[in-house]
């Protein structure tokens, strides 16, 4: 057992220590444990001051609310993007004000929370210069937003650069043009930012869970988790990614606010019905051939009709794809992509159009016409969609004489396109004219410079085979329209 005075001394000693750990800066955090998982030589109240930031109350929030406080030491944590440091978790690295996207306007570095602006700049973002060399002119131009107006009207140019209206010493109104202002979002009852329940960002407000409104004052009647379950479409989605969730509820984003084509629905946003258009019929001109109705994408058909896009009659003996078969014949479309199949019979198109015809309409004697109408250059006849020539004439279209009356400098010169080449190297010349390449069915032109694979296509077929390709552009026989000649626009289907 030790003498009395050498207890004494210990607890003087124990006292004399205490007292100067209470006189250390709050920078300074000793361990106030014994060993790892000893209990805390600090009252609960003095750990929680010497957590707190110097003059603020008890009860004020510990290490700024970033970090928990373990016997007088903050120990930061992350609760959003960044990294928290500092005794008391007071700086945050990403904090500093910001100028057209960059921190401190790239003229200075972000030192816990504030701008250290580099010489010769100045401001909260050290995005004014010191000195300035524009002219007032030039500098109020730099200021304008893409209405042409200086600052939003919300705040001076100075320098090319705007400085917002900000009085009070708020920082509401911000932006490179002064164009966002949170005021918009303050909640007229409650007087605060989204009324409390969100964030707001350039005069919007971002509500939190369970919470809606142009100022988040409506709080929903069911949990955060029913609405997501309410909302959620049968591949998972929110709203099917096209509309927005409220308390359960989709509202979705509407293509054409008439609600006409175009036009978003269902409970959760499931139906669209541009959809529609795998079940347009070019030939009807219509959605689901005529008989029928287009429903989120997909045809209900009217009685006495079915098939994807309601074309074939119950009446039919056949099934549709027996009916497909028997009128695709030698071709890899129905009706080789001219005429429509019903029953296994093909209607060809244009109606009443003689020049497009066969059990498949596998012919097509507009083949043999050029762009003046003209068949066979006057010089032979059509069978099928080919060119018979007369003797004396050859080609696609019968257009080149085998004889020809000028020299062959004579022929050279009105074969050479703008740019010096003969047939621009794609075809040789005949008495004058270009014979494109055999090899490449694609090239065609006065001067062999076209390109038929620049025409558009549909079903696979080069101007739907309602047209022609004349350089990169289709040209549409009577009856047909698009960029395609993919639309029918004569007569009704009888």
């Amino acid at each position: 057992m030790h003498p009395p005075g050498f207890r004494n001394f210990l607890l003087l000693a124990s006292s004399l220590l205490f007292a100067g750990l209470s006189a250390v800066p709050q920078s300074f955090s000793p361990s106030l444990r014994s060993w790892p998982g000893a209990a805390c030589r600090l009252s609960r109240a003095e750990s929680e001051r010497r957590c707190r930031a110097p003059g603020q109350p008890p009860g004020a929030a510990l290490c700024h609310g970033r970090g928990r406080c373990d016997c007088g030491v903050c120990i930061c944590h992350v609760t959003e993007p960044g990294m928290f440091f500092g005794p008391l978790c007071e700086c945050h690295e990403w904090v500093c004000e910001t100028y057209d996207g960059s921190t401190c306007a790239g003229h200075g570095e972000c030192d816990c929370g504030k701008c250290k602006c580099d010489q010769g700049w100045y401001g909260d973002a050290c995005q004014y210069p010191t000195h300035c060399d524009l002219t007032k002119k030039k500098s109020n131009q730099m200021c304008k937003n893409s209405q042409d107006i200086i600052c939003s009207n919300a705040g001076t140019c100075h320098c090319g650069r705007c400085k917002c209206d900000n009085s009070d010493g708020s920082g509401l109104v911000y932006g490179k043009f002064c164009e966002c202002d949170d005021r918009e979002c303050i909640d007229d009852e409650t007087e605060e930012i989204c009324g409390g329940h969100g964030k707001c960002y350039c005069g919007n407000c971002y509500c939190k869970a369970g919470w809606h409104g142009d100022k988040c004052e409506f709080q929903c009647d069911i949990t955060p988790w029913e609405s997501k379950r309410r909302c959620t479409s049968p591949d998972g989605k929110i709203c099917s990614n096209r509309g927005t969730c409220v308390c359960g509820e989709c509202t979705c984003h509407d293509v054409d606010p008439t609600g006409d084509w175009g036009d978003i629905h269902g409970d959760t946003c499931e139906c669209d019905e541009r959809d529609c258009r795998a079940v347009y019929d070019r030939y009807s001109d219509d959605f689901c051939s005529g008989h029928g109705q287009c429903n989120c994408g997909r045809c209900d058909c009217k009685a006495g009709w079915y098939g994807k896009k309601c074309e074939h009659p119950q009446s039919c003996t056949l099934s549709p794809e027996e009916s497909i078969r028997k009128c695709q014949g030698s071709s890899d479309l129905p009706c080789s992509g001219r005429g429509k199949c019903e029953c296994g019979k093909c209607t060809c198109y244009p109606p009443g159009d003689r020049r497009v015809y066969g059990k498949t309409c596998e012919c097509d004697d507009r083949r043999c016409e050029d762009l003046d109408g003209v068949v066979c250059g006057g010089h032979g006849t059509c069978s099928c969609g080919r060119c018979i020539c007369e003797r004396g004439w050859f080609g696609k279209l019968c257009q080149h004489p085998r004889k020809c009356n000028m020299t062959e400098e004579q022929s050279k010169n009105l074969c050479e396109s703008a740019d010096g080449i003969l047939c621009s190297g794609k075809g040789s010349c005949h008495c004058g004219k270009c014979i494109c390449s055999a090899e490449e069915w694609y090239i065609s032109g006065e001067f062999c410079d076209c390109d038929d694979r620049d025409c558009d296509k549909y079903d696979g077929l080069i101007c739907t085979g309602n047209g022609i390709c004349s350089c990169g552009n289709c040209e549409c026989w009577d009856g047909w329209n698009g960029n395609a000649c993919e639309i029918w626009l004569g007569s009704e289907y009888p």
